[in-house]
């Protein structure tokens, strides 16, 4: 694929459109509940990937086919980041997502600094 999942530049990191697609599969789930579970499993493996977890991600854009899904996310939302005084800022828009996606997530995250070995 052309597009890759997300990039880092510097200590940040952009995603593209993070879907809800099994990466092993490529299967797409039907329902929003496993569509949004899995799109914040592929979310922690980008952030992992470039050095970085849920807690660094300061932005978060969340696309819903329609309002029908809000509540599909917020239970990930709510799983992955508990914490009602440490969560980033979210933005909710409904779009006309293709190819039977119900939902997508992009973000930005800043990786912390390592602690340099003495």
């Amino acid at each position: 694929m052309p597009i890759p999942m997300g990039a880092r530049v510097g200590n940040m990191i952009f995603s593209s459109g993070i879907a809800g697609k099994d990466p092993a599969t490529g299967e797409l789930p039907a329902d929003g509940a496993e569509q949004g579970r899995v799109a914040f499993q592929n979310l922690r493996t980008l952030l992992a990937n470039g050095g970085a977890t849920l807690e660094d991600v300061g932005r978060v854009t969340v696309f819903v086919k329609d309002e029908s899904v809000r509540e599909a996310i917020n239970v990930e939302w709510l799983k992955c980041i508990p914490d009602p005084h440490d969560r980033p800022a979210r933005h909710t828009l409904v779009h006309d997502l293709r190819g039977g996606m119900l939902l997508q997530l992009e973000v930005i995250a800043v990786v912390p600094d390592k602690p340099v070995a003495g």
